[in-house]
């Protein structure tokens, strides 16, 4: 059975109090080790939540990581960096580094690597712009980001990839891709790791869908065959919400 999965991208947001009571309040609320739960505060604040959730079900990732072990590379993190303090995720490619800060496919793959390399479980955004999904160009952007991020991975390395499909046009706009659209990307996703790879690693990996989950929204999605999970942003910031979708799950 594959693993689910809810994650929590707290993104720029909270201080050291704040980040520390939320993940000190959804640990309380997590039942147990059926679904992983995953927290992603700001790389500052990451240390007050790995002390708040140790010994718990809750682990903690990261938003982003550098592809170096180290260097003169000012303001980076490295996964090394990120392990060494009880970080087991990254986050990777989403699309506000994606379309923000300009991460190529190219950039984001080397971060893949890097991480895998320092121990931590990589959780790869990909997902298509509004432009893109009415052009028809949602398998194409979704086929290259996958191809072209996740190159030169083996099985064994592959195994440790959690995939998030995130429709950029979903993200923070309270539009959500309707169970049967995600379905779709999800089940297209699978396809692609069983053609690249074989149908036993296809059906071990586990891909999230990301756009505007919510309480209200999570369970329809996650009720669907080839979703296995969330990528939450702006509804992970309240630990009622939270643990609402977790139970979802």
């Amino acid at each position: 059975m594959r693993q689910k999965i809810i994650a929590g991208n707290w993104k720029m947001n909270l201080d050291r109090n704040g980040a520390a009571e939320l993940a000190a309040a959804i640990v309380a609320g997590v039942a147990d080790d059926e679904v992983l739960v995953v927290l992603c505060p700001p790389s500052i604040y990451m240390e007050a939540v790995v002390e708040e959730t140790m010994g718990s079900p809750v682990v903690v990732g990261a938003q982003n990581t550098f592809y170096e072990e180290e260097g003169a590379f000012t303001g980076e993190l490295s996964p090394q960096m990120f392990a060494d303090i009880g970080c087991q995720f990254a986050i990777l490619g989403h699309s506000e580094r994606r379309q923000i800060m300009g991460e190529t496919d190219q950039i984001i793959n080397l971060k893949v690597h890097a991480a895998i390399e320092a121990g931590l479980r990589p959780l790869v955004c990909i997902g298509e712009t509004l432009e893109e999904r009415e052009s028809g160009s949602t398998e194409a952007v979704i086929r290259r980001q996958f191809s072209e991020s996740l190159a030169g991975l083996d099985e064994e390395a592959f195994a440790h990839i959690v995939i998030a499909y995130e429709p950029v046009w979903a993200i923070g706009t309270g539009k959500v891709a309707t169970p049967n659209q995600a379905e779709s990307v999800h089940s297209d996703l699978r396809k692609m790791i069983e053609n690249c790879y074989n149908s036993r690693l296809a059906e071990q990996v586990s891909i999230l869908y990301g756009g505007s989950v919510n309480s209200e929204n999570a369970a329809a999605l996650l009720a669907q065959p080839n979703i296995d999970g969330a990528l939450v942003g702006g509804a992970s910031l309240k630990a009622g919400n939270f643990l609402a979708i977790v139970r979802s799950c």
